[in-house]
């Protein structure tokens, strides 16, 4: 049975609107974070990536972010110049270069992820710890669904 129907379609009920106006939402309000520490949400987004191993190499970065390579090229080039992230030859295959953490990049990751927890908790202060893992489980079981209909974001 279809969840939508033509004649009573709008935004307010549309999961592409909704989700699109939280993420947008939530940007306005982790930003001082951000701004705090000179960095940009998708800086911060680049090195949390890295540090929990979901974009250790710079194709792998941008599939993570859903960014294209060359900007993916650019941004790690920034993150690398400001001493953030550093770029090590794998030993394995010399052909590879993996990103890693400088202490500084983690300290800056580290801090903001604070921030950004604390708002969180914040924003979802009368939620039962229930209603936001089953929220949080939507969330994931419709990225695993959409994922494997449209395929993840490609990365040009």
């Amino acid at each position: 049975m279809p969840i939508y129907s033509h004649e009573k379609f709008n935004p307010d009920i549309s999961v592409g609107y909704l989700t699109k106006r939280i993420f947008q939402t939530a940007l306005i309000g982790l930003e001082p974070i951000f701004i705090a520490e000179d960095i940009t949400h998708l800086q911060w987004s680049a090195l949390v990536s890295i540090w929990f191993e979901r974009g250790m190499t710079c194709r792998a970065l941008a599939h993570d972010l859903g960014h294209d390579k060359g900007a993916t090229t650019r941004l790690v080039d920034s993150l690398e110049e400001r001493g953030f992230v550093a770029r090590d030859r794998d030993e394995g295959d010399r052909r590879v270069i993996n990103l890693v953490l400088t202490e500084k990049g983690q300290q800056v990751a580290e801090r903001c992820m604070h921030g950004v927890v604390d708002l969180w908790n914040g924003w979802l202060t009368g939620w039962s710890p229930e209603d936001a893992a089953q929220l949080i489980g939507y969330l994931q079981r419709l990225r695993t669904t959409l994922e494997s209909s449209v395929g993840e974001p490609s990365c040009a």
